[in-house]
Parts: structure tokens; sequence; C-alpha cells
């Protein structure tokens, strides 16, 4: 089997699935699409995914290659392929609290953030673009920020890493490019702290990816 990760250096989603690939310590080849320069909107990439949206995961295996997209999809079946260690916790019910807040994020936090979000305010609001996304990162992390406290342990969920945790640290990231104070979130930080104790989670930064630009580190 041969996997590539098309995806973007401060994406977000890009991000979660770097975190999985790394955890489960899988070998990629990372192929960048610069979204800025709208990489992702060429017909190359509409064929991977009609949405146009990255991550994309090129799986090749038995001579067909097969194209995985969406990240809370593209980390559900790595944990289905690649077991060990895993994403979900073993009870149903510790499974439907991760999955829950890793949807907090991925559907109601990450998407008032997303570039074509920003860039459509910006055409229609002057200004108004960073304020209306500072509105929406605070109103989601202060309601995560409370779920995440009622179960976690040294991580999200307990003292394991799931998808829950994939999830909140590219958001915290996210958080700080458009000055949110995430010091309001003292369990958030806790579990962002532990994460970065990990390999996995260092070597998916994105600033240490080989597409991110010199002088961008943090913006």
């Amino acid at each position: 089997m041969n996997l590539a990760l098309y995806g973007y250096w401060r994406s977000s989603s890009s991000w979660r699935v770097r975190i999985g690939l790394a955890l489960k310590g899988l070998d990629y080849e990372y192929r960048a699409l610069n979204l800025k320069k709208g990489d992702h909107r060429g017909e190359d990439h509409l064929v991977r995914n009609p949405t146009s949206q990255v991550p994309v995961l090129a799986v090749e295996e038995d001579g067909t290659t097969r194209h995985l997209v969406q990240s809370m999809a593209i980390l559900e079946w790595l944990d289905e392929r690649f077991p060990s260690p895993p994403l979900l916790p073993s009870d149903a019910y510790g499974r439907a609290r991760v999955r829950a807040l890793a949807e907090h994020v991925n559907s109601g936090i990450q998407p008032y953030q997303n570039l074509s979000a920003l860039l459509w305010l910006r055409s229609r609001m002057e200004n108004g673009d960073k304020q209306w996304v500072q509105h929406w990162l605070r109103l989601g992390l202060t309601a995560l920020e409370r779920s995440v406290r009622e179960g976690a342990g040294r991580f999200c969920h307990g003292d394991a890493v799931t998808l829950a945790d994939l999830y909140l640290v590219p958001q915290l990231y996210g958080a700080r490019r458009f000055d949110v104070d995430v010091e309001q979130y003292p369990t958030l930080l806790n579990v962002e702290d532990a994460c970065k104790e990990l390999e996995a989670f260092r070597k998916a930064e994105p600033d240490v990816q080989p597409d991110a630009p010199k002088g961008e580190k943090g913006a």
C-alpha cells in the first residue's frame, strides 16, 4: 500500500490527518497544494475531490488508487485499517463522546475560519471578517472548554490520545492566528501541552512542513 497526502501546511484539516498518520507510524508522500495560489481549484484536484478541499489521502493498493476526503472519514479509515494505537475508546459511550468533541471543532468552530468563507466576507465587509471569526471562535471554544473539562484526564478523554485531541490542537493554533485569547481555556491548554510532548504531534506542526513559507511561522 502506498499513501499520498494532498494538503496545505496551515490547513487545520490537513494537520489533523498528518497527526493521525504520524501516530500510526505510517510513511506517506506529502503533495502540497498552495491554497493561496488556487492549486486546489485546478482540474487535477477536482478529480480527486469535487469540493476542491484538502486534505485528500490517495491510497494505492492492488493496482487501484482511491481518494479519501474529509478529515473525519480519513482518520476513521486509518483507525480501521491500522488499529494501533486506537483513536477511539473501546466503549460505546467513550466513542460517542470523543466523536462529539471532534465534531464540535470540525463542524461547529473550524468552518468559520475557512479561507473561502473569509474571502467571501472580505469582499463584502471592510475589516469585518476578523471580528466575525473571533466571535464564533470564542463562542465555540468556550463551549468546548466546558465539554472537555467534564471528562478530561491528560488528554481530552482520559489519559490516552483520541480523535478529539487531533482536532483540538490545530484549532487552538487557528484561534491564536485570529488573536483570540486562549488563556481563558485552561483545560484545553493543558491538553495541548500534553499533546505537544508527543513526537507525532510535533512532526505534524505547520511550521515544519516542506511547503511552509519562510517568515510566516505562526502567522
